[in-house]
């Protein structure tokens, strides 16, 4: 029991990242502008992250695994491992980061060291993925701010009504966009352990807990304990790198890039295209701080692209794309030391 936990602790330590980092897209404007208490959006990611991580987070890490079948708990451990250090280091040196790029990365290091194919099919769905989820965030969040612009010409709303409005709208969405970010990136906390780790379902109450949900809840959890502990310098600072936002435009580039998220991992809504013949999305992690990034660009361009900072923009492209060789090399390394030094099998 001690050694599985100590394994699980890298899954947790990637958690805690995703929380203390990507918990500043959903209400770092909100905060920042004390239209929202921290207290307030803290409490309110950590609960609906761990409700999107234990209700809906099962698609994005069934591609996840696909992508590479880790065997032992030794090997997930330095995958989870290698990709939080990525997060960590890459963070510390403000370079642009996404744990979605960094998992992905991390398990194909370790599809190297162990001397197996990585899928191209499955590969390519991801990359292709990566690079589709900032375009349609960008178009969603220019939909919505053409939609809002049209009602405020239109309506005789007093401003003291519409920065009430606001602020409820602020704080719903952000729930929408915790539980996205809770369904959608669990898969990068914990997906590499679910195929290995065979822990017993037990009822609660009306509601079955299945092993997968458990390991998934604790993996929420972590995201939690990082929002509670270490995002608010974050959430104060996050925003205005590419753009200057107002509250309203903040509510747009949440909610459309919880869309996003939430789009790549509802099996309810990739069973309900499917039903009716239409193209449904892969469920794949997707980063949302590249949705976020797209849906600042997207307003951005909607208003004519002015204010752009499109040097942030550039940095943070390549930071993209050096993420996932980074972990590669990361996980690779180490799994090199756990399996010569440590003599633990990891593959």
């Amino acid at each position: 029991m001690i050694e599985t936990l100590f394994y699980l602790s890298s899954g947790l330590f990637l958690g805690w990242s995703l929380g203390a980092n990507d918990a500043a897209n959903l209400f770092g404007t909100a905060v920042e502008s004390k239209m929202v208490r921290f207290s307030t959006a803290a409490l309110l990611i950590s609960v609906f992250a761990i409700l999107g991580a234990v209700f809906s987070g099962a698609g994005a890490s069934h591609t996840l695994g696909s992508l590479g079948q880790i065997a032992t708990l030794a090997g997930a451990f330095v995958v989870a491992l290698s990709a939080a250090f990525t997060v960590f280091w890459m963070t510390r040196f403000g370079l642009p980061v996404s744990t979605s790029q960094s998992i992905v990365g991390a398990i194909i290091g370790w599809n190297f060291f162990a001397g197996n194919p990585t899928s191209t099919e499955v590969l390519s769905k991801i990359i292709g993925t990566w690079i589709f989820s900032p375009i349609l965030a960008a178009v969603f969040a220019a939909l919505f701010y053409f939609i809002i612009k049209h009602w405020l010409q239109n309506s005789k709303i007093h401003l003291l009504q519409l920065d009430f409005y606001t602020r409820w709208l602020l704080i719903i969405v952000g729930a929408f966009g915790a539980y996205s970010l809770g369904a959608n990136n669990i898969a990068n906390v914990m997906g590499v352990f679910t195929g290995i780790l065979d822990i017993p379902s037990f009822d609660l109450w009306v509601f079955n807990f299945s092993g997968t949900q458990q390991l998934f809840f604790l993996g929420g959890s972590a995201i939690a304990v990082g929002v509670i502990t270490y995002s608010k310098k974050v959430m104060l600072t996050v925003g205005s790198s590419i753009m200057d936002i107002s509250p309203l435009g903040a509510f747009i580039v949440v909610f459309a890039s919880s869309a996003v998220l939430f789009i790549f991992a509802s099996e309810f809504l990739k069973d309900f295209l499917t039903m009716l013949n239409l193209p449904s999305p892969p469920l794949v992690p997707v980063s949302s701080s590249q949705a976020v990034v797209g849906a600042v660009l997207g307003l951005g361009l909607a208003r004519g692209g002015r204010n752009i900072n499109f040097k942030i923009v550039g940095e943070i492209a390549v930071g993209w794309l050096i993420t996932p060789v980074i972990a590669a090399l990361i996980s690779f390394l180490l799994l090199f030391f756990m399996q010569n030094v440590f003599l633990r099998t990891v593959v």
